[in-house]
């Protein structure tokens, strides 16, 4: 079966556009959330703040596309999902790929409230916080697995299964970096003499 073109689906590409750019958003702001956490890999020419807000921007990027995916997947009628779906897992009946939609609707909460309490990170316990921001380490695998699994560039063994290697590629690396360097600031060099 071919696919269709984009005049005859377009809410389709739209919604396979945005989710392949949403997961490649969401994986880069988790690889520069780890590597702002390390004071190691900050320098002079690039401090560990810097690190922190394209942080912050790539994630609400990510996030503005990730509603738009989600917005388009409901628009087009071939997924039959409503707004509840959207929020409650595994509720969309009919849909032939429910597991991995649910498992996608799960790791949309859990980023829906990691983005929405850190816009309120000030106003809250920052241990409690810190708890829920650590709780992307479990969405990022539901999302890939999600893109892997429902995505249609990755179910076939298109440019999407390249997509999902070099994801766990770029995380598997943030992650050793991040447990193999010690966290010592590096050394500021005196601009007194």
């Amino acid at each position: 079966m071919a696919a269709p073109t984009l005049d005859q689906a377009p809410l389709w590409y739209l919604s396979r556009s945005t989710g392949i750019v949403s997961f490649v958003l969401i994986t880069v702001a988790l690889c520069l959330g780890i590597a702002s956490t390390q004071r190691a890999l900050a320098s002079p020419s690039w401090p560990r703040f810097a690190t922190q807000g394209l942080h912050r921007n790539v994630s609400l990027l990510g996030l503005a596309f990730l509603v738009v995916h989600v917005v388009a997947t409901i628009a087009d009628g071939f997924v039959s999902i409503s707004w509840w779906n959207v929020v409650v897992p595994f509720a969309s009946p009919g849909y032939k790929q429910n597991f991995w939609t649910g498992v996608g609707t799960i790791a949309l909460d859990i980023i829906l409230a990691v983005i929405l309490t850190s816009l309120y990170r000030l106003r809250m316990n920052a241990t409690y916080w810190r708890w829920l921001h650590l709780t992307v380490y479990a969405a990022w695998p539901l999302a890939w697995l999600h893109f892997l699994k429902n995505g249609t560039d990755s179910a076939h063994g298109s440019f999407g299964v390249w997509i999902a290697i070099a994801g766990v590629v770029l995380v598997g690396a943030a992650v050793a970096a991040r447990t193999t360097l010690r966290d010592e600031p590096a050394p500021v060099r005196s601009v007194v003499r």
